[in-house]
């Protein structure tokens, strides 16, 4: 959700997917690329690889959770109990 000024206006899911791979992909930059600049053994490469690509992952999973939790619609209008209906009485 953002603030416009006026009001909370709620953000697309697209953008939801796109800052939740961000964040995973500059957790996985951080773990796994001094693999990319030192002279580090093969064993090493791969432990920073694979453990950069779990807290990825991770981190990913995590934060998508936490935004739908959190707008999961607890203020949005209750849907008519049948479609179609839009007035309680009708």
């Amino acid at each position: 959700m953002h603030y416009d000024g006026k009001s909370w206006k709620q953000e697309p899911l697209s953008t939801l997917w796109a800052r939740a791979a961000f964040v995973a992909a500059v957790a996985f930059g951080v773990v796994a690329g001094p693999a990319l600049f030192l002279d580090l053994s093969r064993g090493t490469v791969r432990a920073l690889v694979t453990s950069g690509g779990g807290l990825a992952a991770a981190v990913f999973t995590l934060r998508v959770a936490t935004v739908l939790f959190r707008f999961r619609g607890g203020d949005a209008p209750a849907q008519p109990s049948q479609p179609g209906r839009t007035r309680p009485d009708s």
